[in-house]
């Protein structure tokens, strides 16, 4: 079996991560917002191509508002700009956080997880042979797939 990571990342690494993350919680909390499926589906996004023409047309608001129109307000603009401005960066790095732990955490959960197919097919083999103490385990493990509401796979 192909052993792809080998990591043991200390509980005091991980204890101090979780309370960095949860500061970073807090001091987000009084400026973000959740939106519901429907609100994210139904409103303009804003891309990567959109951030420039965004920020040319706020230069332009600036140096000439007598064409902004009268139901918008220059205040109000500015501030999502700047907001949007702050968050962007902030969000690139999160997303890079998040792609290395879940890319982590997915390879360590797939070994963890075809080695306890290991064991599992050792334990049915010798369940299968009475070997002592076998058929509890594998009694006990098999229960894992009865859930699925299927047939037992080669794996089992």
């Amino acid at each position: 079996m192909e052993n792809r990571i080998s990591i043991e990342i200390p509980p005091a690494d991980l204890q101090a991560i979780k309370a960095a993350l949860q500061q970073i919680q807090g001091l987000l909390a009084p400026h973000v917002i959740a939106l519901t499926p429907e609100q994210r589906k139904t409103i303009p996004k804003m891309s990567d191509g959109t951030e420039p023409f965004v920020d040319k047309v706020m230069d332009y608001a600036v140096n000439n508002s007598e064409f902004l129109p009268a139901y918008v307000s220059l205040e109000e603009l500015q501030k999502d700009w700047n907001a949007t401005s702050g968050l962007m960066p902030l969000l690139r790095m999160v997303d890079q956080i998040q792609d290395t732990m879940s890319d982590t955490a997915m390879l360590a959960g797939s070994e963890a997880y075809k080695g306890a197919l290991s064991y599992y097919n050792s334990v049915k083999q010798a369940a299968k042979m009475n070997a002592p103490d076998a058929k509890a385990i594998y009694e006990d493990l098999r229960k894992r797939f009865e859930k699925q509401g299927r047939k037992p796979s080669s794996n089992e």
